[in-house]
């Protein structure tokens, strides 16, 4: 476990914190193994029946790590490999794989992988300050974690295609209309709230809440070749010139200049 992800269990409940504040909870690759590695010791525990996936300070997480895409778009080497056993994968099959019901406290900004894991969580509650951002393709990238698949089926075509392509940040409010959480508390009570739903959660049957989970969730294959196939093409765009372009705009602060690029 990374000094970066806290794991607290108690009366039935984990909550895994992002605990990354100086950087807005960015995530790296250790960070993906942690949490992964909490949600899969959560499934063999029997004092765990809810799951609680939260963040520190003013953040729920920025994100991948810029920097890691920056590595890639430069050429030196897949810094997140998107396929195999590697963190992202991993991290991805844990939230796939769990049984026990996993609710998402969005505590304040959520960009990139920070918005397109909540459709894999089974309950979604934000607070009135949180803020939400898919930028992948102004990075040169796309869409990841099956988003591709989930967010047309959630929001419809033409809304998950503007979050998608436009790429504004958006707010809890618009967010909640989305259908994206649950919803929406003050941020100084957010964290109460959720724990309370969380409570009524581990009281109920557990073999009956995961029962329902599992028939909820009984066709992912879609889900699974989407998060495949999504994986190949990052691992293609991010090497390209305009995703180099994009990585180096945001190094020097600067817009990006895509004129040249067919």
């Amino acid at each position: 476990m990374t000094a970066f992800i806290e794991d607290h269990r108690e009366s039935y409940i984990q909550t895994i914190r992002i605990n990354r504040p100086d950087k807005k909870n960015a995530l790296l690759p250790e960070m993906y193994l942690a949490i992964a590695g909490a949600i899969d010791s959560a499934q063999k525990d029997r004092n765990v029946r809810v799951t609680v996936l939260t963040g520190t300070g003013d953040a729920f997480t920025a994100g991948n790590d810029i920097g890691d895409f920056i590595t890639m778009a430069d050429g030196k080497g897949a810094a997140i490999p998107t396929q195999g056993n590697a963190p992202f994968p991993a991290f991805l099959a844990a939230l796939l794989a769990a049984q026990k019901p996993i609710i998402a406290a969005v505590n304040g900004l959520a960009v990139g992988v920070g918005v397109t894991v909540l459709p894999h969580c089974d309950l979604v509650y934000a607070a009135d300050t949180a803020r939400f951002s898919m930028p992948f393709v102004n990075l040169g990238i796309v869409p990841e974690a099956a988003s591709t698949v989930l967010m047309p089926a959630m929001f419809g075509r033409m809304r998950a295609m503007e979050l998608f392509l436009l790429a504004d940040p958006f707010d809890a409010q618009k967010a909640h209309q989305l259908g994206l959480v649950n919803a929406i508390f003050p941020a100084g009570q957010l964290m109460q709230e959720v724990m309370a739903i969380a409570a009524r959660l581990a009281a109920k049957p557990p073999s009956a809440v995961r029962a329902t989970k599992r028939l909820v969730l009984a066709h992912s294959a879609l889900v699974e070749k989407a998060i495949e196939a999504e994986g190949r093409t990052i691992d293609v765009q991010v090497r390209t010139p305009e995703s180099r372009e994009a990585m180096k705009a945001f190094k020097e602060r600067r817009p990006p200049d895509f004129s040249r690029f067919d």
